[in-house]
């Protein structure tokens, strides 16, 4: 897979080459993979902490476990947010363990010392029974880098990292942007630990190659064919981008202008007859963007003002290096995120949210899985295969047993990738890379 060998309608710029590696199973449960994964990818890259108005007033804080370690985000009083190590300074027991809380103070449970918003020593027991004196502040809780961006409290284990922004890379940061997360509401949010590495969670976000087997009802509203769709890989971060025109049933069929009812109602909605795209389905799209252009606002969809043409019918996937991915709706946005198992390489925690914008007056909006009341939930951690966490991420995750348990087989020989799948295949020779594992 080179430049020359296109995916879809890949623009050059953002086509790099790749090698070729092998994709080894052992990455998928090694331990030594899982260890050097620690070292150089998780403790120096940017993670989603928490949503952003989760923090009304001072002392309000978010917790966010990423493997062993756990760090916990305050609100300050002149409005910012800093973030620390969940960590006390005396011997170590954790601070706060409540995912959302507030106090003045963050109270160690075990010897009752109290350190400030800005982490600062503010009370211990016993002040004068310490050998250099009052340890009050003289000390301060561990501080790591932490920023607030499109609607989430981000935390970097990494001093020396650059900002969010460079992370991001500006055509990614601005893109994104044009969808306003910051002004969404989270409407549902799961989270499970799953019996699979977490780099099988993303190799199924950075292709479409499954759509057909797994997601087949997609089809009818949903253009995956690859012809069709745009791909981007951002060498410099290691981002991707997928777009898949939305609105448009899937041209791989021969069936692709027939009009199905989810389209059929889409058309009405925007005050368009279906009868005149009876045989004529793919047409439905530009003619619903421009009744977008035309109604969106007086609809509710004061969104689209801000929002390119693209952006107001298709599905932008956006998987950012290494493990989170926005899959962009014209209304909201899931993050479909897989983080490492704090013990066992087989295992991931994955994490389902879907942020969504107010449309008028109404107070439901179209989630992952139907009809959502738009009122702000918190995570909920569900054991998984007893609930479900949400309907395509459902299907998702219905083969990652199986290929866990595949990939220890010796008949598992390093992979063979469609062009449709480089930015896979990117992606692992970028962890090679930024792991130093090359056999």
């Amino acid at each position: 897979m080179t430049v020359e060998a296109l995916m879809g309608r890949q623009i050059a710029d953002y086509d790099p080459p790749v090698r070729g590696d092998p994709i080894t199973g052992e990455r998928y449960y090694a331990q030594r993979w899982a260890d050097a994964e620690w070292a150089h990818v998780w403790t120096k890259v940017w993670h989603v902490g928490g949503m952003a108005a989760d923090l009304m007033d001072a002392g309000d804080f978010l917790t966010h476990n990423l493997g062993r370690e756990s760090v916990v985000m305050v609100k300050q009083a002149d409005g910012s947010v800093r973030a620390f190590y969940n960590a006390c300074l005396h011997r170590g027991y954790r601070l706060a363990w409540a995912e959302v809380g507030g106090a003045p103070q963050l109270v160690c449970g075990y010897h009752g010392w109290r350190y400030d918003p800005d982490g600062t020593l503010a009370h211990v027991q016993d002040p004068d029974d310490f050998p250099g004196g009052n340890p009050c502040g003289k000390h301060k809780l561990s501080e790591i880098r932490c920023e607030v961006w499109g609607g989430f409290v981000w935390f970097n284990m990494d001093t020396d990292a650059a900002s969010l922004r460079d992370w991001l890379g500006a055509q990614v940061h601005d893109h994104l942007a044009q969808w306003g997360m910051e002004k969404m509401t989270r409407v549902y949010a799961v989270t499970s630990d799953v019996p699979c590495n977490w780099k099988i969670v993303r190799d199924n976000f950075n292709e479409s190659y499954h759509l057909p087997t797994l997601h087949p009802e997609i089809a009818t509203v949903i253009n995956d064919r690859v012809e069709d769709c745009e791909f981007r890989i951002y060498p410099d971060t290691g981002h991707n981008m997928m777009r898949m025109p939305g609105l448009q049933p899937s041209a791989r069929y021969p069936t692709h202008q027939v009009l199905d009812l989810p389209l059929a109602q889409a058309l009405e909605y925007w005050e368009l007859d279906p009868k005149a795209y009876e045989g004529n389905a793919m047409a439905a799209r530009d003619a619903i963007a421009q009744q977008k252009r035309k109604l969106g606002a007086a609809k509710g969809y004061s969104h689209y003002g801000h929002m390119g043409d693209t952006e107001i019918v298709d599905y932008f996937h956006f998987t950012l290096w290494p493990n989170i991915t926005f899959t962009m709706w014209p209304d909201g946005v899931q993050l479909l995120r897989s983080e490492p198992h704090p013990t066992d390489p087989e295992r991931c925690i994955f994490d389902h949210w879907f942020m969504a914008h107010r449309i008028g007056d109404t107070d439901e909006v179209i989630g992952p899985n139907g009809p959502t009341p738009l009122e702000p939930v918190d995570r909920e951690r569900i054991v998984f295969g007893e609930k479900t966490l949400g309907v395509v991420a459902d299907q998702d995750l219905s083969v990652a047993i199986g290929q866990q348990l595949g990939l220890h087989s010796k008949g598992f020989r390093g992979g063979i990738l469609a062009n449709q799948e480089k930015r896979v295949q990117f992606f692992h020779e970028k962890l090679n890379d930024v792991c130093g594992i090359h056999d």
